[in-house]
This record gives structure tokens, sequence and C-alpha cells, in this order.
């Protein structure tokens, strides 16, 4: 008699974005991923310790394909396209989650500390230290900048798994409520009712212009700087 077939680390990855791409990363379990490759839990374990390391490592393989071929560094001495290379990295991060929103969910709850994360993280603080920010600046802008795309790309992800039916339920949802508001109750509710918009409006813009404002608040930074060295 045949023992079971003993699957590599990658095939066990590969299975479970598989099943995190159809399914919710709350009803996911080991339990569920190993009946799925047709084995148990405990052959599991031999390559990850428990769920939550698991689901670092898919979703650091997402980083890990949205870094294969972004150009590293070429930002110049005086650090003059610093914004664009954030942006392209931004936007290169946001379309590989796009294709996987559940894997979004995951960078942005749980982190990462792999091979794909370190190359983001080696990218970002590459960039602003080339933008020319002082040396103990890098890293504070660094944490808001990555803490800003993972939130970002973690909502739009969320919203892209919503089926379109359950979508489309809640904005009549909304558009009840909001229209319906009270005058009395919520003055402003009502005031500005035909003006506000759901949470899952128009991402991509919203998205932008956070991203644009996180950036133009560090070059106002940069100038600042540059006039306190030089009356200095």
């Amino acid at each position: 008699m045949t023992g079971r077939r003993r699957w590599t680390a990658d095939e066990i990855l590969d299975k479970a974005a598989e099943l995190l791409r159809t399914g919710d990363t709350e009803s996911f379990s080991l339990r569920k991923l190993a009946a799925a490759l047709g084995t148990d839990s405990s052959s599991l374990y031999r390559h990850f310790r428990n769920k939550t390391e698991l689901l670092r490592e898919v979703a650091d393989r997402v980083l890990q394909a949205a870094m294969a071929d972004h150009r590293t560094g070429g930002g110049g001495a005086d650090g003059a396209d610093w914004k664009e290379r954030v942006t392209a990295l931004a936007l290169r991060l946001r379309e590989g989650f796009g294709e996987q929103p559940q894997l979004a969910a995951i960078w942005g709850r749980y982190g990462s500390g792999g091979a794909g994360s370190r190359l983001v993280m080696e990218e970002l603080l590459r960039i602003l230290h080339d933008a020319g920010l002082p040396e103990r600046e890098v890293p504070v802008r660094y944490h808001r900048l990555v803490v800003l795309l993972s939130a970002l790309i973690s909502a739009e992800g969320g919203l892209g798994s919503v089926a379109p039916e359950e979508y489309e339920q809640g904005l009549e949802q909304f558009r009840v409520a909001v229209l319906g508001a009270d005058p009395e109750r919520f003055p402003m509710l009502a005031r500005f009712a035909r003006e506000v918009r759901p949470l899952g409006a128009d991402r991509r813009a919203a998205f932008e212009e956070l991203l644009a404002a996180q950036l133009a608040d560090i070059e106002a930074s940069l100038e600042a700087s540059s006039s306190e060295a030089s009356s200095g």
C-alpha cells in the first residue's frame, strides 16, 4: 500500500492561493486546505507552523511577482523622478493584488517578512533616500507610505471580493439610508445627501489622490530641509 503524496511548500501555497481566490480568509483553514490536497493537516505543519505563517507566505508571493521585473534604482543623484518611482511601485502593487483581492486583505492584516516584502521595503527606502530626505526621516516616511499603500490596496481588495449582486444591494441600502435621512437628526447628511458617495465608489481616483497628497507632504519636507540647509 502506497503512502499519501508529500506535497512541496510551493504546491501547498499554489493550492492555498487558489482557495483564497474563490473563498474568504475567515473561512479558510489548514483543515480545508489539507482536504483540497487530499492529505491531512499534519502534513502541512512540516512546512508551515500555523495558518498565519502560511497566509503571510501566500501574500508575499504576490509581492515577489509584482517586483519580479520592476526596475529598481536609476533615480539619479538629484532624485528628480522620485515621485514617479513611488507612484509606479504603488500602481504595480495594486495591480498585483487586484488580480487576487483576497490576498490584499491578508497583506494588510498580517504583513510579511518574506523576500517580496523585503524587495518592496528596499525599493521604497532607496527611493526616499535618493529623493534627498535627511537620513532620520527616511524610515519615518517609509512607514507612513507603506501603511497608506497597504490600507488602500487592502480596501480595494476587500471591495473586489464582493459579489456584484451584493455590491448593488449595498449601494441600494446606502441610497435609501442617505437620501431618506431625517434632516432634523442628520442635518448635514440631509444637506449633502446627493453629493455624498459610498465607500466603494471611485476608489481608483481616491487611491491616486491620497498617494499624491502623501508625496506632496514629503516634497514639502524636502523643500523645508533644503531651505534650512541653505540658511545654515
